[in-house]
């Protein structure tokens, strides 16, 4: 049997962003940047170091800025080339490599995540694919979490879902999965504390296969509408091997505003010029306070 392996993600960015506003009344959350690299950057140089070369953009129409993020930009260009700027002039040519395609689809009502991915049916069609959330940053690891469950999938033909340890009093905030070894076999969206199968919670990092869309047609919505991709994976599980990759590393989670924070800080002290300055100055304010 030919294993096909895992060349496109998806990235659902369609959310509203509400915990950011009001910078996110007109800057999505996915652009606001970890220093100066938007997260929505950060998640396609994680999927293209995982080898993918199709990018699927599940976005609103009210949120413009990530599409023209994308987007050549010949008058910038010319600017940054006059000034002979030219590592401004490269990071914004390499925001999408050569030979990386990219998909727009749009998901025109907040219907959850099952349905952010069921609006990318078309395009990914038949193949296993990724689904990455940009504002679950996942820092360290050696080539990237992402890059180590298409690996897994490449030697295996399994299908996995990124998990980490949670306080069992969190529970309630993610999907929980209960395992049989390696295998994931049960899946609970947000349980009570008391009823949760395990402490491993999901987040955002899943390979599915192409199966997922049938399954998540048949999911019964719930609160506001929405459909859960937990709830089609759950329904699946017993058709497919699903495995639980522990990933290397620290997740941050940049949809919140303590998370975001934590992310800036840690990537503002990788950069050399800015991690002795940053260092002087935090104990200097820690000692006036």
């Amino acid at each position: 049997m030919i294993i096909l392996s895992i060349d496109i993600v998806v990235l659902p960015v369609a959310g509203l962003g509400s915990r950011f506003l009001p910078a996110t009344k007109v800057i999505p959350k996915e652009m606001l940047p970890i220093v100066d690299i938007p997260l929505i950057q950060l998640a396609v140089n994680e999927a293209i170091n995982a080898g993918v070369r199709e990018i699927v953009l599940v976005t609103n129409p009210e949120k413009p800025a990530i599409e023209a993020y994308f987007r050549p930009q010949p008058v910038l260009e010319q600017v940054l080339i006059k000034k002979g700027n030219q590592a401004a002039l490269k990071s914004i040519r390499d925001t999408l490599p050569e030979g990386v395609t990219m998909h727009i689809t749009y998901q025109y009502e907040s219907l959850g995540l099952g349905h952010a991915v069921l609006c990318a049916e078309k395009i990914v069609g038949d193949r296993p694919f990724a689904v990455m959330l940009p504002d679950d940053l996942i820092d360290g690891g050696g080539t990237g979490c992402l890059a180590d469950m298409v690996q897994l999938y490449n030697y295996t033909s399994a299908c996995s879902l990124a998990v980490e340890e949670v306080p069992r009093e969190q529970t309630n905030k993610y999907g929980i999965v209960q395992l049989k070894g390696y295998n994931i076999i049960a899946m609970v969206e947000k349980p009570d504390p008391e009823e949760a199968p395990s402490t491993l919670a999901v987040v955002g990092r899943y390979v599915l296969p192409s199966a997922i869309f049938s399954a998540l047609k048949k999911v019964q919505p719930g609160v506001g509408g929405e459909i859960q991709l937990t709830d089609g994976i759950a329904a699946i599980l017993d058709h497919f091997e699903f495995r639980a990759h522990r990933f290397e590393g620290t997740r941050y989670d940049c949809g919140s505003k303590l998370g975001h924070l934590k992310a800036n800080m840690v990537y503002a002290f990788k950069d050399p010029a800015l991690a002795i300055p940053l260092r002087q100055w935090i104990v200097e304010y820690l000692l006036k306070t």
